[in-house]
């Protein structure tokens, strides 16, 4: 047996911790080298975790919806084994290990050793635990489920039903007659979103503007061109691209607003770094188009395509939404007719866009 551990990679910096999603592999199972076994989740992407060697998971130390971080040990491979060998491995475990559980514990000669240890520092009852593992032993992630079950509801009206039941990924659905609730844990993105734009919000003196642009030349120009653009480009010509170029005209003509506040400074960029807000079933980013003032209508369309395909698919990269000197976001995709967007902080400003009308 040659057992290697799999730990948490360094995390990007200004990222502290991460979020186990979903494992892609289970004990006894066979992986191969550089296969993708886990995605960690932070407050700004998701990372997949590759297999350092070729091999068979003999343990699972985290589960899924775990907070860990940098270098921490989530799970181990046995490099020498093949599949369908790791389970009675690492089910054989030390049952002296076992049997030095606290007495009182009268579950403790079914519980693996990491279950004993977890139940006795939060106090939960193994005896009232069903467990999940061979013969019925309690894993440690039957304790963590029953720790983080929700607390017993009130009772309900006699003439009304009441249950509890459970949907993926892991929210929690409550029933009482006719009203269905479910309470569903929030991302780490859409909570990092929310810390930024309260943030925003009490640190910068808001104001907005509302202006009316005639959107009609634009129109027509993209009716007259879009089909050719699209055959030649291999993209759909839309509004954002003309969005972006009228954003730069502006920005270098009004540097003030092209720039960030640090400190008690007023940062001018001689660069323009647009960031542009795509929705993600993870929450709202904003992934940057660098050197946007060198970027053709194509080069624009081309980049935002590429970033929504990449947001869609929980593929958008740190480096992706680093930095921005600008931003732009488009309510007008939604139908919104009017709204105050937020500033991305340290920016100094962002362009909201909405629904054209006649």
């Amino acid at each position: 047996m040659s057992i290697i551990e799999v730990t948490v990679p360094v995390l990007p910096e200004s990222v502290s911790e991460a979020t186990l999603m979903t494992w892609h592999k289970k004990v006894g199972e066979a992986v191969a080298r550089d296969e993708n076994i886990i995605d960690l989740e932070t407050d700004k992407v998701v990372l997949e975790l590759p297999a350092p060697q070729a091999g068979v998971i003999v343990e699972i130390v985290e589960q899924d919806g775990a907070t860990v971080v940098s270098g921490q040990l989530i799970a181990k491979i046995d490099t020498a084994a093949k599949a369908g060998d790791a389970a009675p491995a690492a089910e054989a475990a030390p049952a002296a290990a076992v049997e030095a559980a606290p007495a009182s514990n009268a579950q403790a000669g079914v519980a693996m050793p990491a279950a004993a240890k977890l139940a006795a520092e939060k106090g939960v009852d193994v005896a009232a635990i069903q467990g999940s593992g061979r013969d019925g032993r309690v894993l440690k992630e039957d304790v963590a489920n029953a720790k983080a079950a929700p607390a017993a509801a009130p009772a309900a009206p006699a003439n009304s039903t009441f249950s509890t039941v459970t949907v993926s990924p892991t929210p929690t659905v409550q029933i009482a007659g006719d009203r269905p609730e479910q309470r569903v844990p929030m991302s780490r993105l859409r909570q990092r979103v929310a810390e930024r734009l309260l943030q925003s919000q009490s640190e910068n003196a808001i104001l907005t503007t509302f202006n009316e642009v005639n959107m009609q030349p634009v129109m027509d120009l993209r009716n007259k061109y879009k089909d050719k653009f699209q055959k030649e480009h291999d993209v759909k010509l839309g509004f954002m691209s003309f969005f972006v170029k009228a954003a730069v005209a502006a920005l270098k003509k009004f540097p003030v607003v092209n720039a960030s506040i640090d400190g008690k400074d007023v940062v001018y960029h001689g660069y323009f770094d647009i960031g542009v807000a795509i929705g993600s079933p993870r929450g709202l980013v904003v992934p940057i188009l660098r050197n946007a003032d060198q970027m053709s209508l194509a080069d624009i369309e081309k980049q935002i395509a590429e970033f929504a395909v990449k947001a869609k698919d929980g593929k958008i990269a740190l480096e992706d939404l680093t930095g921005g000197t600008f931003s732009i976001t488009n309510g007008g995709t939604f139908g919104s007719m009017m709204s105050t967007p937020i500033i991305n902080p340290p920016q100094a400003a962002i362009l909201g866009m909405h629904a054209t009308k006649e």
